[in-house]
C-alpha cells in the first residue's frame, strides 16, 4: 500500500514585482514544482535530492503538510490532504509525520523524555472517554504518556539518559532523541530535513545507522538531502531539478552505515594510537 501518493502535484508563487520608489509594478509567476508524480510504499527508504532551487523544500512542505500545492492531489496514508482545511492538516501532521529537522528543535531547559512526550500532549485519540462517559483521568493519560516516551527512546538507544537535559547531550544524541520524538505517535512515515547537517561525520554516520535500523523493523522515511553520500545509505533516489522530477532510481546496494561506523572508528583509533609519542627512555 502507498503512504505517499503524489500526483500532477503544481506549487506556484505570485510574486509582487518592485518598481519605482517601493511601488508594485504587477507580479510574476515562480514555479517551484511543475506536475510532480511520486509514491513511496510503506517501509522504503527514499532520499531527494537535487541543487539549491531545484524545489526540494517546497515539496518537503507539501509532503510534511506545511504548505498546500496549487494543484494536483496528495493522499497520505489514504488521506487527501491537498483539500484539509487547516484543523484537520494539523491532525495529520500530529498523527501520520514525524518530523526530523536539521537543527534538532528540542526545547532546551526540558529532559529528553519531556521533549519526546510532547507531541502526545496533542493527541487527541488519548483523551477518550471512560465507561461512565468521563475523560480518563489526567493521571492515567501522563503515565501513558511517559511510558510511550521512554518506549521510543529505549527503541534510538537512549534509555539511561532519559533525565538529560539537551546541553547534557552531544549532537548525535539530541537528534536521537528528535527521532524518538517523530516515532512516538508511530507515525505512517518520517521526513528528516538534513538530519545531519549539523552533525559530525561519526555522529552522522550513528544517525544513518539508526535510520536504517528502523527501516529494517519497518518504518518509512523520507530524507531530504543535498549529499549522495548519504543518499547512498538509503533504497531509492529521486532528483528534482528546476521543480520537476528528472530521475527516479532504486539503489542497487545501499552501503552499510553501521559497517562504515565501525571501520571509521578502527581507522580512527589506529591514527591517534600512532599519533601518540614514544615513551622516553629513563637516563642512566
Amino acid at each position: 500500500m502507498a503512504v505517499i501518493e503524489l500526483r500532477g502535484i503544481r506549487r506556484t508563487y505570485r510574486i509582487a514585482a518592485q518598481g519605482a520608489k517601493g511601488k508594485q509594478n504587477g507580479a510574476f509567476v515562480v514555479k517551484a514544482l511543475r506536475s510532480i508524480d511520486f509514491s513511496a510504499e510503506a517501509g522504503e527508504f527514499v532520499s531527494v535530492m537535487g541543487p539549491s532551487g531545484s524545489g526540494k523544500s517546497t515539496l518537503m512542505n507539501i509532503l510534511g503538510c506545511l504548505d498546500k500545492p496549487s494543484g494536483g492531489t496528495y493522499l497520505l496514508d489514504g488521506i487527501e490532504t491537498s483539500t484539509s482545511d487547516s484543523d484537520t492538516f494539523a491532525l495529520i501532521r500530529n498523527k501520520k509525520i514525524g518530523f526530523v529537522f536539521q537543527a534538532f528543535n528540542l526545547l532546551a531547559r526540558t529532559t529528553a523524555l519531556e521533549n519526546v512526550e510532547l507531541p502526545l500532549f496533542y493527541d487527541r485519540e488519548g483523551r477518550r472517554a471512560d465507561k461512565t462517559g468521563r475523560k480518563n483521568g489526567e493521571g492515567r493519560r501522563a503515565e501513558g504518556r511517559k511510558d510511550r516516551a521512554a518506549a521510543a527512546l529505549r527503541e534510538v538507544g537512549l534509555g539511561d539518559r532519559m533525565g538529560h537535559m539537551p546541553s547534557q547531550l552531544s549532537g548525535g544524541q539530541q537528534q536521537r532523541v528528535a527521532i524518538a520524538r517523530a516515532m512516538v505517535n508511530d507515525p505512517a512515515f518520517i521526513l528528516a530535513d538534513e538530519p545531519t547537517g549539523n552533525l559530525d561525520t561519526e555522529m552522522s554516520l550513528e544517525i544513518m545507522a539508526l535510520f536504517q535500523a528502523l527501516n529494517r523493523r519497518g518504518k518509512t522515511v523520507v530524507m531530504v538531502t543535498h549529499e549522495p553520500e548519504l543518499a547512498a545509505y538509503t533504497r531509492r533516489i529521486i532528483t528534482l531539478r528546476d521543480g520537476e522530477l528528472v530521475s527516479d532510481l532504486p539503489v542497487a546496494e545501499p552501503r552499510d552505515a553501521a559497517a562504515d561506523l565501525a571501520r571509521w572508528k578502527q581507522d580512527h583509533a589506529q591514527l591517534s594510537a600512532s599519533s601518540e609519542p614514544e615513551p622516553q627512555e629513563a637516563e642512566a
